[in-house]
């Protein structure tokens, strides 16, 4: 499985749970994760995807980290079923099934 494919799917499912999931590009700051994902009241993370198997790259390791740093929540999200978990623990956190 692609890394786009799992980035497609995330997208999609953020949306039928109710959420937005922006593409995230940062000019000037190479390695910042793929997507920025937000839920009502305030839910907002940092989405690193990946294919199968792949770890993030050490520019990457590092924006992730400098994003933490300031508080915000980053995942790394490497499959379908990876996504399906976090759409699960959104719902479970807002008391709703966002399946």
């Amino acid at each position: 499985m692609r890394e786009k494919d799992i980035e497609e799917y995330l997208r999609k499912k953020v949306k039928t749970a109710g959420g937005k999931a922006y593409k995230f590009e940062s000019p000037g700051n190479d390695g910042v994760p793929d997507r920025i994902v937000i839920f009502p009241l305030n839910k907002i993370y940092f989405i690193e995807l990946k294919a199968p198997g792949r770890k993030p790259r050490p520019l990457q390791v590092k924006q992730m980290r400098d994003l933490q740093n300031f508080g915000c929540e980053v995942l790394v999200i490497d499959s379908k079923s990876g996504v399906d978990d976090f759409i699960a623990e959104m719902g479970e956190l807002n008391g709703k099934n966002c399946s």
